[in-house]
């Protein structure tokens, strides 16, 4: 079970499909009823950081401090075993995100920053990815911003995600 004070545990920053009410958030419900996981409360980034979506309408978080917005999102204890289910779900091992450090405040009324991990966009494709977005972010990824999403299963399989990602940042399309 994943404890208040349980030092194994990772805190990790949701911003995306896997908060409550989206498509990718029956892992943090199957993780929490099996004690892997807890959710934390709702917090916001300390700095201004990019939030856009990609093809698809798949939301990725820039490691582009000073631009974007502070994004609002939720936050998860995690055991070591919901932490590898987590990377393999955001393809860390297939350079589809990278976990990094993120600073964050609870709350509104809250001073107190905590460090936590999140799920940002690899290197090799944000800065292309913030160029396509027009240099424009968002504080939140809503139920507004994510209209148009398409699940994993629905997406084209003749196509890699990173071929996804390399269309969508140099052209027009999906």
């Amino acid at each position: 079970m994943v404890a208040e004070t349980d030092a194994r545990s990772t805190l990790i920053f949701t911003y995306g499909t896997l908060k409550q009410g989206f498509s990718n958030h029956i892992l943090l419900q199957d993780l929490i009823a099996a004690g892997d996981a807890a959710f934390r409360g709702v917090y916001t980034t300390v700095n201004d950081l990019p939030l856009v979506c990609g093809p698809y309408r798949v939301p990725f978080l820039l490691n582009l401090p000073g631009h974007g917005h502070r994004v609002s999102g939720e936050l998860y204890a995690v055991s070591p075993a919901a932490l590898a289910k987590m990377d393999e779900l955001e393809g860390l091992s297939r350079g589809h995100y990278e976990r990094l450090p993120i600073e964050l405040r609870g709350g509104e009324e809250d001073d107190e920053t905590t460090s936590a991990e999140a799920y940002y966009a690899h290197r090799s494709y944000a800065e292309a990815m913030w160029r396509r977005s027009g240099e424009e972010g968002y504080n939140c990824y809503s139920e507004k911003v994510a209209r148009g999403y398409v699940k994993r299963k629905d997406r084209p399989k003749h196509l890699t995600f990173l071929d996804q990602i390399r269309l969508f940042v140099t052209s027009d399309g999906i």
